[in-house]
């Protein structure tokens, strides 16, 4: 029994030891393993400054992606805006040589009869006809 009872006492007693070793933490770091936590933190400094590098080129991409965007933007109203424009003029034009191909073919139907016919014209029908007669001044500026 009393082999038994320091067989005990010293289990009991490792048991102590190593669970006071194991709550206070070892200080014991060997070289090899220094020298792996050194390369691992350089490691991660060096990765650190390269990930704020590249969020420093992401934020003036970004910013340069938005001026882009914005320009873009007024280009494509700018567009719209020309692109009605070029409507507008088209139809206008097209009105305009309507109205041209009616007075010659209106003019050239009036000058047939009135020279064939020498009928005194009244003064209200030859007013109206000075009133049409004017001449429209618009001008189309094209660049």
């Amino acid at each position: 029994m009393r082999m038994a009872r320091g067989f005990r006492r010293g289990v009991s007693g490792l048991l102590a030891v190593v669970l006071v070793a194991s709550l206070t933490g070892c200080d014991y770091w060997p070289p090899a393993l220094q020298t792996q936590i050194e390369q691992l933190r350089s490691e991660l400094q060096l990765v650190t400054a390269e990930k704020m590098q590249f969020q420093t080129q992401l934020a003036s991409i970004t910013k340069v992606k938005e001026d882009l965007q914005a320009q873009v933007d007024d280009l494509s109203r700018a567009n719209r805006d020309k692109s009605t424009m070029i409507a507008g003029l088209q139809n206008t034009v097209g009105t305009l040589q309507e109205r041209l191909n009616r007075s010659s073919k209106s003019g050239a139907a009036k000058a047939t009869p009135a020279k064939s016919t020498a009928a005194k014209p009244t003064g209200k029908s030859a007013h109206k006809s000075a009133v049409k007669k004017k001449p429209q001044s618009k001008t189309v500026r094209t660049r």
